[in-house]
């Protein structure tokens, strides 16, 4: 029986809240992407507040399914990851609660968004997007507002281009006016030229009341009567004041639903299941009437008499018409015309064809998308499910809460599928993909990698612990922190100084020693470093006793010491005999010319790091040494 614990309500609670904040981010986030392809058709257009109030709800239920997936992968991720950065993750799974325990109110959660991530597909968003791209159309046809610019030619009137030099912002007066009109044919034009005016709106918004003072007005009087003279009048016209009526309707008129109604993106899952039947059977007419009229194709001569006409017909039945023979007989003046009518035809015909093709890809087009638009409603509401198995792992696996991993990981993983998604969208619409491989590609891309994720975090596996390959890297590189030891809070008992110094002592001959025995400033042989195993135990040997001893005198409250201490290296026991632990790994990395190489220089770099590193520790021990012997007091 499913019962709701208050571990249940605990993480539902995180998950809320974080959901309903990064949910809203997102969408915002969207919005501007989405804004950024209408800007020029909202500019300079004089939209009122509720219009644009329209404009971005429309635009917000448009995009609210996309944003329910990366709104689920940011929220789950920072969840887990803050759970399991304070080490909450850590108590719930000893206490033998299991990670998909965990998942499971957050999984009915999810099925629930994907619910209203397919509700919102299906019912509002049709709507949402026929009173969008409606408000959008009528937006473009909109006049703009009229704000004319200094020093160039103006052409938001419609029929009129008006050029002014110069404008006064305080009274509105308009100086060095250039007007040119265009209101029929080509000869049919007017050419104003003012020295100022004013221009006005009138009350309707529907004109605009144009105000000239000391002008010249030039005009062609091409009329239908004149329309064979070689001469064109005009009329000349000097004045000192004119008034000049313009059209301008600043209104914003809404467009009819119908000449948007079409698109795929405007209907419910029913009417495009029922519109994909249609459009199918209306292709397949159009492709079989094509069809039987490239049958009819033929070639066709101009001069043929009614014997070759009735000989061309029965070879042409038996497949043995020879046209050849036909175009010989025919003299040099009808091979020419007839030449001249075959190219005719030919080009006819390939005109023909190439309307007929750009329309059947229109048709498959048109079709495909209406498929493409009924799978988009399954897969992005199966999207949500997919993106939270891969951020509540990640983010059980990471470890890292806030908004800086998260988002990163989120980001690259959002790119990942957008790249996945808009390809196969893009390639099924043009048909060079299938339309169920194109508009499910991106799940079946990230659907492996979501059961991966969900996996490694059931077994707590450290595939994305950072430190672990920080700390691999440093290794391959011969990169290594350096010793930080700090005076301890409580001190019980002060270390042995007498028996420290003895064993600092007995290193440092140790120390000389092995350099006596062992040449590290010698290249050694290759064979033995790739084809014979061996580690150096004296080495290994050296590097505990002294770890111990430093270990040992950490614990003392003399600041020369602590100082001396950290001066001491780290040192790495094995890299300078050979590159790997295992045999076979040195057997393969010295077969391999080019990477053995670049291991055993690499080796080389070890063997004079620790040349270095037995001398630093011989004179750092010169130093401790005899403050040892002074603090035990011998």
């Amino acid at each position: 029986m499913f019962r709701i614990k208050k571990l249940d309500i605990f993480i539902v609670k995180q998950f809320g809240l974080l959901f309903f904040g990064t949910f809203f981010i997102c969408q915002f986030v969207l919005m501007m992407q989405f804004l950024w392809r209408y800007v020029d058709e909202l500019i300079g257009k004089g939209l009122s507040l509720e219009v644009m109030a329209q404009f971005f709800g429309y635009m917000g239920l448009m995009l609210m399914p996309q944003a329910f997936p990366l709104a689920i992968l940011l929220s789950s991720l920072i969840t887990f990851g803050n759970l399991g950065e304070s080490s909450e993750l850590t108590a719930i799974k000893a206490a033998g609660i299991s990670l998909m325990q965990t998942f499971r109110p957050l999984i009915v959660i999810v099925l629930i968004i994907s619910c209203i991530s397919y509700y919102f597909q299906d019912v509002i968003g049709p709507k949402a997007n026929l009173s969008f791209y409606q408000l959008l159309l009528s937006v473009k046809h909109k006049s703009p507002e009229l704000e004319i610019p200094e020093g160039v030619f103006y052409d938001g009137l419609p029929g009129s281009n008006i050029y002014v030099q110069k404008k006064n912002m305080d009274t509105g007066m308009l100086y060095g006016i250039m007007i040119y009109r265009q209101t029929g044919s080509y000869e049919d034009q007017a050419i104003i030229l003012a020295d100022s005016g004013m221009m006005q709106s009138t009350e309707e918004k529907k004109h605009l009341l144009l105000t000239l003072y000391s002008g010249e007005w030039f005009e062609n009087m091409r009329s239908q009567d004149l329309a064979n003279s070689a001469n064109i009048p005009y009329r000349r016209e000097t004045f000192s004041t004119k008034r000049i009526v313009l059209d301008f309707d600043s209104g914003l008129n809404m467009t009819d639903m119908a000449d948007v109604a079409g698109d795929a993106r405007m209907k419910p899952l029913h009417k495009l299941l029922h519109d994909i039947d249609s459009i199918k059977e209306h292709n397949d007419s159009v492709g079989y009437s094509f069809y039987t009229e490239a049958k009819r194709y033929s070639l066709r001569l101009p001069t043929v008499n009614a014997q070759d006409s009735v000989k061309i017909m029965k070879e042409m039945a038996t497949d043995k018409a020879n046209f050849d023979s036909l175009y010989e007989r025919q003299s040099p003046a009808d091979r020419q015309n007839a030449i001249k009518a075959a190219l005719a035809s030919v080009q006819s015909v390939k005109m023909d064809i190439e309307m007929k093709s750009e329309y059947a890809h229109s048709l498959h087009r048109y079709y495909y998308h209406h498929q493409l638009e009924a799978i988009k409603k399954f897969t992005l509401s199966l999207s949500c499910l997919i993106f939270f198995f891969i951020g509540a792992p990640l983010g059980a696996i990471i470890r890292k809460g806030g908004l800086g991993v998260p988002v990163i990981v989120s980001v690259l993983v959002f790119i990942i599928y957008y790249i996945f998604d808009n390809t196969g969208f893009r390639m099924a619409r043009e048909g060079q993909w299938t339309v169920g491989f194109g508009m499910t590609i991106s799940t079946w891309a990230l659907a492996p990698i979501a059961a991966f994720f969900t996996y490694k975090a059931n077994k707590d596996s450290v595939v994305f612990n950072i430190d672990l390959y920080k700390n691999l890297a440093m290794r391959m590189l011969g990169l290594r922190t350096k010793r930080h030891i700090f005076r301890k809070e409580v001190i019980i008992e002060d270390p042995d100084y007498s028996l420290d110094a003895e064993r600092l002592a007995a290193i440092n001959s140790d120390i000389v020693r092995y350099h006596d025995h062992h040449k590290l400033l010698h290249w050694p042989n290759p064979i033995k470093v790739f084809f014979h195993a061996g580690d150096d135990q004296e080495i290994e040997e050296i590097s505990e006793r002294l770890e111990e001893t430093i270990e040992n005198l950490s614990y003392t409250k003399d600041k020369l010491i602590l100082t001396e201490l950290n001066h001491y290296p780290i040192m790495a026991t094995h890299a300078h005999t050979r590159p790997f632990r295992r045999k076979w790994m040195n057997i393969v990395t010295g077969l391999l010319l080019p990477v053995g190489a670049f291991f055993y220089f690499r080796m080389l770099r070890f063997r004079l790091r620790l040349y270095k590193d037995l001398r630093t520790i011989r004179l750092t021990s010169e130093k401790i040494i005899p403050r040892a012997i002074e603090l035990s007091g011998n």
